[in-house]
């Protein structure tokens, strides 16, 4: 009996299900045929002549209807009607029209019709009135009619494909299921998986963030001895430092699913949605476990509250993160799920979510070190056709600063340049220019500008490198050209030759005297000053003023900082900072930062009054070949007689 029943189990499962769209075809027959038959008997019976004709000289007829001069319709008078419904001898007319247009029938011509009518008026000694009128066809009158329907039906077929769309796991689709979360589920048995041996460099973090990856594939040892895994970890870092990646290599070197999610996407215009789309997050989480919820952008949902005051808030925002806090609180220790995130505005997250028991963990994914940066130049130059001649190293120290996704961008840039030229392989030159046009911009050779201008930018730019090579905490010039790139009239580029972590005073101030060396070779050179210098003077700006209020590098001030600490969330940096010093500090914080400007400025004109001769070479030889290497500026101090011969 058992055996039966399960046997009919397996038979009903094995039943096609009733699909929606035999009921929809079912209700479309329905509403044409009603149309058809208006719903009713009461259709017209077809005719002949002979018979209307005969009813004609009884003087039956009422009146005669002719429509497009080839169908007629007979009316017939009410008595005459019933008395041919109830005729027992002659039953054709049974199902007669009790009312409307009761018989029909087809004429050839309407001058015979009108001939015949004559004849027949004359034998009944009455007269039939005759209509003659026109009108659409039956079938464009119906399509007509059904348009309504179709749109009603279209519409509600509409719904209920959205209803159904995205039903299972991670569907968020349809109109009905706005509540959904959007994740990207990568499972674990993907045949791409990416692991740590995918992602260069981050050594620090990669060690760091291995227990998670231990804990998901022997969690029992760790269960054993009573230990209690991070419910989370926040991966924090600047754009392009392979957060993302590092993640994935996570998921992909336990083996474990993977559900990516980016923070925007829990943001809807509707009331609730964040806050639905978390729990359902969490929900596929829960089905998947053990596996990994990696939520990227997390600041676009996790900023810290109550920080708007005063100001348009969002509420919906709010809830979203409180549903989040209250998922990860919810979670056990020991449900195998992991909850990882990525921002690079650590600062403004809420502290309710960077508390112990949530994200437990901060993991620091900096800008890589040029042993750093040459593994990732490896793992990027693999797929690429380069000259046998390439230093790797020499690449890694030509980008100090430069993120993974920078360096990405300098090796894709580099092939292209390499084909529009036509070479058939990526040599040194090729991926230098790629690093000039990444930290540049675009050459822009075809923009006009006069002779004047291209003398200013010239001594402008001769000015920059000369003042830098004097100073001996300066960055060794690389290029220097006077070819319009991205914003910049011209450029002069120095390449550090190594990473730092950080700065001395003494190099911050013969970093305004750089920056200012533009200004003071104009003075110097042509005696009157110009707008060009804009982008000097607000970086200038910048570092005075950090000097004297962030780093305490004010002799009148002495050792103390004049900075929060932190930034404002939603109302921005400077206008609503409280400023933690009086009327006379923010008076004396102006005039220390205007005195290392002047004194920089003064440093400068100094360098530029002792080296005329060489500012003068360099700005001559930008004004006839407009671009200077570094070796070609080099012999302005080695070799200038040389130089001087090229002119």
């Amino acid at each position: 009996m058992a055996q039966k029943s399960k046997n009919n189990n397996k038979l009903n499962m094995n039943m096609p299900r009733p699909s929606m769209l035999w009921i929809y075809g079912l209700i479309g027959l329905f509403i044409i045929g009603w149309y058809l038959f208006d719903g009713s008997n009461e259709a017209p019976l077809p005719s002949d002549w002979t018979t209307v004709q005969e009813m004609v000289e009884k003087g039956d007829v009422e009146k005669i209807q002719v429509v497009n001069r080839d169908q007629a319709q007979v009316f017939l008078k009410k008595e005459a009607g019933e008395k041919y419904r109830n005729d027992q001898v002659d039953k054709r007319f049974r199902r007669l029209p009790e009312s409307g247009v009761q018989l029909t029938f087809t004429i050839g011509s309407v001058d015979s019709f009108r001939e015949d009518l004559k004849a027949a008026e004359e034998k009944s000694g009455q007269t039939v009135p005759v209509i003659y009128e026109n009108k659409a066809n039956d079938w464009t009158s119906i399509l007509i009619n059904l348009l309504p329907w179709v749109v009603i039906i279209g519409a509600w077929f509409f719904i209920m494909r959205s209803m159904s769309r995205g039903a299972g796991a991670g569907g968020g689709g349809g109109i009905m299921n706005v509540g959904k979360a959007k994740a990207q589920v990568f499972d674990k048995d993907a045949s791409k998986r990416v692991t740590f041996k995918d992602v260069a460099g981050l050594e620090e973090a990669k060690v760091e963030i291995m227990e998670i990856v231990d804990f998901l594939k022997k969690s029992d040892k760790y269960k054993e001895l009573g230990a209690k895994i991070p419910k989370g970890a926040l991966l924090v870092g600047p754009p392009g430092t392979g957060k993302t990646l590092l993640a994935k290599a996570v998921a992909g070197e336990a083996n474990v699913p993977f559900l990516s999610i980016s923070g925007s996407d829990f943001v809807e215009m509707f009331v609730g949605v964040g806050a639905s789309r978390v729990r359902d997050l969490f929900e596929q989480a829960k089905q998947k476990a053990p596996c990994i919820v990696f939520i990227d952008e997390i600041d676009a949902i996790g900023r810290a509250r109550g920080k708007n005051a005063g100001f348009s808030g969002n509420d919906e925002r709010e809830n979203t993160l409180n549903q989040l806090l209250t998922e990860m609180d919810g979670f056990q220790t020991n449900t195998g799920v992991i909850v990882l995130a990525a921002t690079n505005r650590a600062d403004i997250l809420d502290k309710a979510l960077m508390r112990a028991g949530r994200f437990d963990r901060q993991i620091e994914v900096g800008l890589p070190d040029v042993k750093e940066r040459e593994e990732i130049f490896n793992v990027h130059l693999r797929p690429l056709k380069l000259d046998p001649q390439l230093d790797r190293s020499f690449l890694a120290r030509q980008t100090p600063g430069f993120s993974g996704a920078d360096i990405a961008n300098v090796c894709n840039e580099a092939a292209l340049i390499a084909a529009r030229h036509n070479k058939k392989f990526i040599s040194k030159e090729d991926f230098l220019a790629a690093i000039d046009r990444i930290v540049g911009g675009l050459e822009r050779k075809n923009k006009i500008i006069t002779d004047e201008e291209k003398r200013v930018i010239a001594y402008h730019e001769a000015g920059h490198a000369v003042v830098s090579h004097a100073l001996p905490t300066q960055d060794p010039v690389h290029q220097i050209t006077i070819v319009p790139r991205g914003q910049a009239a011209g450029m002069t580029i120095n390449r550090p030759q190594e990473d730092r972590s950080h700065v001395t005073r003494q190099r911050l101030v013969e970093t305004l005297s750089t920056l200012l060396g533009g200004r003071a070779a104009e003075e110097t050179a042509l005696g009157f000053v110009c707008t060009g210098a804009v982008s000097d003077l607000q970086r200038c700006t910048e570092i005075a003023r950090d000097m004297v209020t962030k780093y305490g590098m004010s002799e009148k001030l002495g050792n103390v900082t004049f900075t929060t600490g932190h930034n404002e969330v939603f109302i921005g940096r400077d206008m609503a900072q409280a400023k933690p010093y009086s009327e006379e500090t923010a008076a004396l914080i102006d005039e220390e930062v205007k005195a290392l400007i002047d004194r920089a400025f003064d440093k400068s004109c100094e360098i530029l009054a002792r080296d005329r001769d060489k500012l003068e070479l360099v700005a001559q030889y930008l004004l006839k070949n407009e671009t200077m290497t570094a070796d070609q500026f080099q012999l302005v101090y080695d070799d200038p007689a040389k130089l001087a011969a090229q002119l």
